[in-house]
């Protein structure tokens, strides 16, 4: 049944306006209808990569969620696209990792693309034609930046690309990829060296490989990009030559972190609400498994943990689009919104005992989803590391104050003369 205002949590009321009300429950109701079914075929069928619901979602213009309505987007901020994300994943944390891996490429054009560029880009995103993957990872740099081997080399007005690229979100699914490739020769700083790449799908000497199903996630495509002396022209370029490392750094903080937060809270709640289903359903003595006071004190740990996990979720993609710094909240968000809903669904599956073994049973496919939301965007080391570079005040740039003014100086009407 869809969400109304009246059932929202009422400790996110805070950070939700009326037209973030008709999103949730617009989001619900998209949910029951056309996601709900797929889930169960998406998780009996890990090896076909879900493109019905990509469809669907992208005639909603969810994909461009915060693209500004002159490119046709829905304009609508980070605190919506939360509740798309989180509300999706509270069903299918596969469907809702297909919407959230192009809203973080198009976050790159927004901040980084000229006017140009993102009416080039921006308005297919909208329309539902064009999806978009971010291509940053390697096979032997896992989430090292600066341990990136794709290299691009200038030909008079082209760029030569080769290299390949693993773990790409959607990569079955992109007409376009954002490619971050060496620009510099060795021993330039990586803050120089790298440079991000707009590459066409179709473009001659790029393949993708055959979809492998993962742990979780199933019907979400992460793939290997092969890139064997592709061709672009220098217009492809998203910034400038080699602002390659700020483009995928802001992308990764102000969408990839909070992303992954509404992905980890929507899996937590449908833990939570799987595991008191169970334990009130269960006879046990002259009651049910939900009146014994060990099970209660378990679930107590679980309740309190998605609660907070959804204040910091909710909190800090307000600041965002408040314009306020709030990198190290995003990034926070991200850390203990997967923490909590990794341990909430560890704590599940001993509380429903053998139950949690059946292969069919929802509670092993959401808690192999959530294994998904921890190397994406930075591991939990990475997070720590960037959360004690705050508290040492030593996080001089400041993503989401520095590029929310930018946004916030002018959005141009493409259509202007």
């Amino acid at each position: 049944m869809p969400a109304t205002p009246a059932t929202l949590p009422p400790a996110l009321r805070p950070y939700l306006t009326a037209r973030h009300d008709l999103l949730w429950a617009e989001a619900d109701a998209f949910a029951a209808e056309h996601v709900t079914p797929r889930a169960v075929r998406m998780e009996a069928a890990p090896g076909r990569v879900e493109r019905k619901v990509a469809d669907l979602m992208a005639a909603r213009k969810w994909f461009a969620v915060t693209v500004p309505s002159a490119f046709g987007g829905l304009g609508a901020g980070h605190v919506a696209k939360t509740v798309l994300i989180h509300r999706i994943a509270h069903v299918s944390a596969a469907a809702a990792a297909i919407l959230q891996a192009t809203l973080i490429p198009v976050g790159a054009l927004l901040h980084f693309a000229t006017v140009e560029q993102q009416a080039r880009w921006l308005p297919g995103v909208a329309d539902g034609s064009l999806l978009l993957s971010i291509a940053v990872t390697e096979p032997t740099a896992g989430g090292h930046i600066g341990g990136i081997e794709t290299t691009a080399e200038r030909t008079g007005n082209q760029w030569v690309i080769t290299g390949t690229k693993a773990h790409i979100g959607n990569s079955h699914l992109a007409g376009a990829h954002l490619v971050l490739a060496r620009t510099a020769e060795a021993g330039v700083r990586t803050s120089q060296a790298l440079t991000a790449f707009m590459i066409e799908s179709d473009r001659p000497g790029l393949t993708v490989a055959d979809h492998r199903p993962g742990l979780g996630l199933h019907g979400f495509s992460v793939g290997h990009l092969d890139l064997d002396h592709v061709r672009v022209p220098a217009d492809n370029i998203i910034g400038a030559i080699g602002q390659g490392l700020s483009v995928a750094q802001s992308s990764s903080i102000l969408y990839g972190r909070p992303n992954l937060a509404a992905v980890s809270l929507g899996i937590h709640e449908a833990v939570v609400a799987t595991t008191t289903a169970r334990l009130k359903a269960r006879p046990r003595y002259r009651g049910t498994l939900s009146d014994l006071p060990v099970l209660r004190d378990r679930v107590g740990d679980m309740e309190a943990r998605l609660r907070a996990g959804r204040i910091l979720a909710y909190q800090s993609v307000h600041l965002l689009d408040q314009g306020l710094s709030c990198d190290a909240d995003l990034i926070n968000a991200k850390y203990l919104g997967h923490q909590w809903a990794a341990q909430s669904a560890q704590d599940a599956m001993e509380l429903h005992g053998a139950q949690a073994l059946d292969r069919d049973y929802v509670l092993q496919r959401l808690w192999r989803d959530i294994q998904h939301t921890y190397p994406p965007a930075g591991t939990g080391e990475v997070q720590r590391i960037r959360l004690a570079d705050a508290a040492f005040e030593e996080d001089h740039i400041q993503w989401s104050e520095r590029l929310a003014a930018d946004a916030a100086r002018a959005q141009p009407d493409p259509t202007a003369a």
